[in-house]
């Protein structure tokens, strides 16, 4: 018999997830997500992508505000959801809701736990220069990220690779792995395995105030930096000009050839000399304009040495 599943999830990564047990004939009674905020010029409510996931696909949708409630634990525990599955859903849940579903709820988290719990594991991976990442599906527990894993998927990590690359990457090998999962709970045969205690990390959320390119770094911690967080919120340097100096979010580079002060404009191609080795931009972004290739800057914007990136 199909499950009855209880949705839980916000952004684009969580869609295709949706998508897919929907298609492989589970119920899902219910969809959990954050309430539409404000958006666009007119400011008008934008609900999440998974609300409008939703709603075409004629399934009731709950935003509520806190799950910590008698009345939201009794909306929930009405349902009679056989599980819950919960993608990127940005919502704490409290152990009554947990132990709602008669067998449980199961997270979609995207690293390989124990290393990056917490909330921006994508980004973290690139950034600290992993040269893997994944998908797991983890029975959920009270703790940040410390539920028993039943399936897991790995995926290289390239160093062409943005945020919104392996993003892309995970979304959808993620969707088939909790349907496989969802597939193995229904049989009554999935199996669940503790985590080590070796190896854990955290992937704090990302500040803005971590944006900032430090070009005293060698050229490849730089480079992940950059595409750790592409696009967003954006690495980002200052060009200096006859007045304010002009920010420029870089969004995706590769390594280069080339040596200088960190900082240094080497070329007439956007080599930028690091503290060991150098980059070369490939599309950036200036302050309230769209993303570009560099080419594209470059012909508005000539740079050439003696130019520098601070």
């Amino acid at each position: 018999m199909p499950l009855r599943l209880i949705f839980m999830g916000t952004p684009d990564f969580a869609v295709p997830t949706l998508l897919e047990l929907v298609a492989h004939g589970h119920q899902v009674v219910a969809v959990y997500t954050r309430a539409a905020k404000p958006a666009g010029r007119g400011m008008k409510l934008q609900p999440t992508p998974v609300e409008q996931e939703a709603r075409r696909l004629g399934i009731p949708v709950f935003t509520p505000k806190t799950l910590k409630t008698p009345e939201a634990l009794d909306e929930f525990s009405a349902l009679e959801a056989d599980a819950a599955v919960v993608v990127a859903y940005g919502m704490i849940l409290p152990q009554a809701i947990l132990d709602a579903p008669r067998l449980g709820c199961f997270n979609l988290h995207g690293s390989l736990l124990p290393r990056w719990r917490g909330a921006a594991p994508i980004n973290r991976a690139i950034m600290a220069g992993d040269a893997e990442s994944g998908v797991m599906v983890m029975k959920m527990d009270a703790g940040l990220d410390t539920g028993d894993v039943a399936m897991a998927e790995r995926l290289a990590i390239s160093d062409k690779m943005t945020a919104s690359d392996l993003h892309d990457a995970l979304a959808p090998l993620g969707a088939d792995l909790m349907v496989r999962a969802m597939g193995a709970l229904e049989r009554g045969r999935l199996q669940l395995n503790k985590q080590s205690e070796d190896g854990v990390t955290y992937a704090a959320k990302i500040d803005k105030s971590e944006a900032r390119i430090d070009w005293n770094k060698p050229a490849h911690d730089v480079l992940r930096h950059i595409h750790g967080l592409s696009p967003f919120p954006g690495a980002w340097c200052e060009l200096a000009t006859d007045g304010e100096p002009a920010r420029l979010k870089i969004l995706r580079c590769e390594p280069a050839k080339g040596a200088g002060a960190p900082g240094d404009v080497l070329d007439g191609s956007l080599t930028i000399a690091c503290a060991d080795g150098a980059i070369r931009i490939l599309e950036l972004q200036r302050a309230g304009k769209a993303p570009m290739k560099s080419a594209d800057f470059l012909r508005g914007t000539p740079l050439k040495p003696p130019a520098r990136l601070a």
